[in-house]
């Protein structure tokens, strides 16, 4: 999960600054959160978005956070609350713009503040809990989530990054128990988004999409509507509605022109509609704009599926590189590094990359991703058991009953095999641009 928070007064301690206030509530809820995407808020965004807005560019929000806090510690370094917030940014940081070299840089402030006050410093800990969320390092940021938690009970953003953690850990009830109490705490879009993804795992998509709307009406600026609409638009098109998702995805444009994440949606919509061409310059915008590696995954299928061979490679290479880039600054791989190998490149790698990523993420998507890591290695008996935990919970998800579908083909089941792969068409035909059946 992740995005735009709200804040309930604190209990022990209240930040100092309005700017600090914003980051705690934005840096916890984004940095943890939902599909751990990237949600970047430019001047232009809030230009257009307020009222009386004349579109005009302005300076970013979160630049303008980081230059505040810093000369704020120029005069008083020793302040634990900024050193804090000053992680927190640095974490939204690296998911605005998908360079994480920036996680070093938190790591190290969170350290010092946690120096100046390691006993109520509930802003120090819930950024480490949301650093190492953003490393999938989620035994870690469990830990880090519960001791925010137990200093500062009433701080409903922390609950979401417990949520988070319990959630990538495969913990369900748990998450949802999280969830529960952030809603309890303030039944705003952070945790109304929330509710919305614990219903979604269960496989309940009418309730998952009339929370999402709830959030969506709770929403309180720019950045929340974008969110709102890019999952709405999400949730339809996981279910085979890939024109609801266009529609939300150009909704959110209208409140946030500049949202990478928007334009990726956009462009998944407009492929699966047979509208290559938009799809294509929608997709290379979102890749030009934050060079995620899901976006440049998706952009090199999609010329694979267009036979343009050359500009896949090419996409393909740039994912590899910011894998790299990931792994060296501490970021764990797992599902999408282990099914790009799979699908792409190394099929021994792809196994031992998802391996590890189910012992320190066993959420559904990584046990799909060694499911997939093992048929492709030949394992096919072992593939279907973590195909059984993937689907474990009652999600609905094309591509997951896809793989079912070919690892008990190649099993010899091929009664089992029609009906997962009928399934898989039923929930989403749309599933994949290279493996999704041509109608």
């Amino acid at each position: 999960m992740t995005k735009s928070p709200r804040r309930r007064p604190e209990r022990r301690r209240h930040l100092r600054s309005a700017a600090t206030t914003t980051v705690l509530g934005v840096g916890l809820f984004l940095a943890g959160g939902i599909g751990l995407a990237p949600w970047p808020v430019t001047g232009a965004d809030h230009a257009a978005g307020s009222p009386g807005g004349t579109g005009a560019p302005a300076a970013d929000p979160l630049a303008q956070d980081i230059t505040g806090v810093q000369a704020h510690l120029r005069q008083d370094p020793h302040d634990a609350v900024a050193l804090g917030t000053l992680g927190l940014d640095y974490v939204q940081q690296a998911k605005n713009t998908a360079d994480p070299t920036y996680y070093p840089k938190a790591e190290a402030v969170l350290k010092q503040s946690l120096a100046v006050d390691a006993t109520d410093n509930f802003t120090a800990m819930g950024g480490m809990a949301a650093l190492e969320a953003g490393r999938h390092d989620f035994a870690q940021a469990l830990v880090w989530s519960r001791k925010a938690v137990a200093v500062n009970p009433y701080n409903s953003s922390l609950y979401g990054t417990l949520a988070d953690a319990y959630t990538q850990l495969g913990r369900y009830d748990e998450a949802a128990d999280a969830v529960q109490r952030m809603v309890d705490l303030r039944p705003g879009a952070p945790s109304l988004a929330r509710a919305s993804y614990v219903a979604e795992l269960r496989g309940d998509i009418g309730t998952a999409r009339t929370d999402m709307r709830r959030a969506l009406d709770d929403s309180a600026g720019p950045a929340d509507q974008a969110f709102a609409h890019y999952y709405l638009g999400e949730l339809a098109f996981n279910n085979g509605d890939p024109a609801t998702e266009l529609a939300e995805a150009e909704a959110g444009l209208r409140v946030a022109p500049t949202y990478a994440s928007l334009y990726q949606a956009k462009a998944r919509a407009e492929a699966a509609l047979g509208k290559t061409d938009a799809a294509l310059a929608d997709l290379n915008r979102a890749v030009q704009q934050v060079p995620q590696p899901e976006y440049l995954l998706q952009l090199g299928e999609l010329y694979q599926s267009l036979g343009r061979t050359r500009e896949a490679d090419q996409q393909y290479q740039v994912f590899r590189a910011e894998q790299s880039l990931f792994a060296t600054n501490g970021v764990a791989l797992d599902a999408d590094a282990a099914l790009f190998e799979a699908d792409h490149g190394n099929a021994q790698r792809a196994l031992s990359i998802a391996r590890k990523g189910v012992k320190t993420r066993p959420f559904l998507d990584t046990h799909d991703a060694l499911a997939w890591a093992l048929h492709v290695n030949g394992r096919d008996r072992e593939a279907l058991a973590e195909s059984d935990r993937s689907l474990a919970p009652g999600n609905r998800n094309a591509l997951f009953r896809y793989h079912r579908a070919m690892i008990e083909k190649s099993l010899g089941d091929t009664d089992a095999a029609h009906t997962d792969l009928a399934t898989a068409m039923a929930i989403n035909p749309h599933f994949s641009p290279l493996y999704a059946p041509k109608k």
